[in-house]
């Protein structure tokens, strides 16, 4: 896997650090990715009911590195780790913003500057009209 970096500065590249590539995130997300919005019954809530909103990037643990850096390029979120005991002979991956902040303030932004291209644009649309923004 090649992950794609870029400088904000070319002139200066050498004396800045560099980033994720922003186009690089989406096609990652546009293959990896989805956005979800889950509704459980939860008696502390006042409705009786509990809304989960997250975005998630599933990857094999030989991935690793793409997936600290996207958590490093949002500067949010965390990586979790889904242990499997089937055929596979690695574990997957979850990276996972679910803090309703970070998902106002970071997640949705970058994309509504970075369009999905493929129809998870659709999932991103509906994601957004629920969270309310």
């Amino acid at each position: 896997m090649v992950i794609m970096y870029h400088s904000d500065n070319a002139s200066s590249a050498g004396n800045q650090q560099e980033r994720l590539d922003p186009w690089w995130i989406v096609g990652f997300v546009d293959g990896e990715g989805y956005f979800s919005v889950s509704t459980f019954k939860n008696s502390t809530c006042k409705s009786g009911y509990q809304t989960l909103f997250e975005f998630v990037v599933t990857q094999g643990e030989k991935s690793r590195r793409a997936m600290e850096a996207m958590k490093e390029y949002f500067g949010c979120g965390a990586i979790y780790i889904n242990r499997r005991y089937d055929n596979h002979h690695y574990n997957l991956l979850r990276y996972c913003v679910r803090r309703q902040d970070d998902l106002k303030d970071k997640i949705v932004p970058f994309f509504r500057k970075y369009p999905l291209q493929s129809s998870k644009r659709d999932q991103f649309e509906i994601f957004c009209t629920r969270l309310k923004v």
